[in-house]
Formats: structure tokens, C-alpha cells, sequence
């Protein structure tokens, strides 16, 4: 705060210069208390459980909200809280070890709470009760890039995605043969999905081809359908990203997946 300093002489005496608040200062501080008031208005607060398949509560869980950096582990009873969320559309995900991580898309409403339950069923990937974060991670971008060499898909390294500097990461996506980047405006499927060009859309009404919508995996736990590319980390947490256009080139490992339309794996660097 810039503040005016006074100076008065009375008798050849000088007087103690007195601070004073000008009427710049205070509409600067006026407008800095309304500047709070509105950003605590945006946000809001995240209240939900996770629980197994027979509805009993699970601890140590990890709860993200992807894009915010926001990550929390459920307590004994399997509750979580994240405050000061910023309202809007995120990626929320839910993983604890030997069971299936699970995802979905939430809406944070402003200067209110998002009640939530998630169901974990038990993993059949045994592996995965004994690998902490790091390992896993390790574990996975070996594989990506054993599939790399072998060349039947499309990939982008993180040394590409370093190399290219973009802000979005669904931006990556558009340099990849055979898939359609689209923007939707409906309340449905709002955002950026990709779809497939070569397999698996057949046509429309009046004989157009019609894309086929790609399913997306984000460090191996299949996201919605119709994902909104928006709701992906952004690059910088990116470790690479994989395509595969058909059910022909999608390798068995994926398996489970609708391969009818292909698929896009997005591995990160910390991992989810």
C-alpha cells in the first residue's frame, strides 16, 4: 500500500510526519477485499466415501481431482474432504492397492459441498499389492516403451511433448493418422473428444461416415465415455501417449476395453 506522508512546520519546530491513507488507497483495498470475497465465492468443497463391494468403508485410498493438484487418502472410514476446490469440471480418480481403480467426471459447485461414494472391487492383478507409486510408474513406462519399438501403434514421447512446449494436451492428439479432434457444445458431451476415422464408425442417415468415439485411459484406469480431453493433466505432467485406432492394434494387455472404436493411453510422470 503506497502511503502519502505529511509534513507540518509550526514555530521553526518540526513535527512527526503522519501516515494518511489516500482515497487511491483505500478503493485499492476495497477492490482487494471484493477480489477475495469473489475468488471464496468460487470455490467449493469435495465430501464423499469409498467404500468395497460390500459397502464397507476402505481406508488408504487415494483420492485426485486431476488438473488441481489436489490428492487425499481416505480415513478408516473411508471418507475424504477436499476444501477450496475451484467450481467447475474435473477428472476425479479413485485408486487403493489390490482393488480396481475406478474414475468419473464431477461438477464442484461454487460456495457449496459435492457429496460422493465410490465402489472399489478387488484387483485380479495380484502384482499390484505389492508395487508402491514409484515402481509402478517405472513398470509401465518400460512397457510403453517395448510397445514403441514394436511400432504397431502411434506414440508421443515426453521428449517430444518437452520439445513442443504446448499448453493443452489434447493438442497432441491432432498430430496422430486416423483420429478426428472435435469440440462439442452440448450439455452431454461438452469439451474435446476424439474419434476414429478408420474403424469401427460406420455411417449416417445420409451415407457420411460417422466417427467412431475412442475410448481413453489415463495410467491404465479407463476414463468415461466421450471423455473430455479438457479434463487431461496438462503436458508438463505428461510422460507420453499412445494410440491405437482399431480393435486390430489395441494389445492384449488393454484388454476389457470397448475396443470397437481404438484407444488412447495417456501415462503421466507421478502417476494416478
Amino acid at each position: 500500500m503506497s502511503v502519502a506522508t505529511l509534513m507540518l512546520v509550526a514555530h521553526g519546530t518540526t513535527l512527526a510526519a503522519q501516515p494518511r491513507t489516500t482515497t487511491l488507497d483505500r478503493s485499492a483495498q476495497d477492490r482487494a477485499k471484493r477480489d477475495e470475497v469473489a475468488a471464496q465465492r468460487r470455490l467449493g468443497t469435495i465430501d464423499g466415501v469409498v467404500t468395497d463391494t460390500m459397502l464397507s468403508p476402505l481406508g488408504a485410498a487415494d483420492v485426485s481431482v486431476v488438473g488441481v493438484g489436489a490428492r487425499v487418502v481416505t480415513s478408516d472410514n473411508g471418507r475424504f474432504r477436499i476444501l477450496q476446490v475451484p467450481a467447475g469440471q474435473y477428472l476425479l480418480v479413485v485408486r487403493r492397492i489390490g482393488y480396481a481403480p475406478t474414475s468419473g467426471i464431477i461438477d464442484v459447485p461454487a460456495t457449496d459441498t459435492l457429496r460422493l461414494s465410490y465402489t472399489l472391487s478387488r484387483s485380479r492383478q495380484v502384482l499390484d499389492t505389492i508395487r508402491v507409486r514409484e515402481r509402478r510408474v517405472s513398470l509401465r513406462m518400460a512397457a510403453f516403451e517395448m510397445r514403441r519399438r514394436q511400432a504397431i501403434g502411434q506414440f508421443v514421447t515426453q521428449e517430444e511433448i518437452d520439445a513442443r512446449g504446448s499448453q493443452a494436451t489434447a493438442d497432441f492428439m491432432r498430430r496422430f493418422r486416423g483420429v478426428q479432434i472435435s469440440t462439442n457444445t452440448t450439455q452431454v458431451f461438452g469439451g474435446t473428444q476424439i474419434y476414429s476415422r478408420r474403424e469401427g464408425g460406420g455411417y449416417t442417415a445420409d451415407g457420411q461416415q460417422a466417427y467412431c468415439p475412442m475410448q481413453v485411459m489415463l495410467d491404465g484406469i479407463l476414463l468415461p465415455s466421450y471423455f473430455n480431453l479438457d479434463l487431461l493433466p496438462p503436458p508438463k505432467q505428461i510422460s507420453g501417449i499412445e494410440v491405437y485406432n482399431g480393435p486390430s492394434t489395441i494389445p492384449p494387455q488393454f484388454g476389457g476395453v470397448d475396443r470397437r472404436c481404438g484407444l488412447v493411453a495417456v501415462w503421466t510422470r507421478d502417476g494416478y
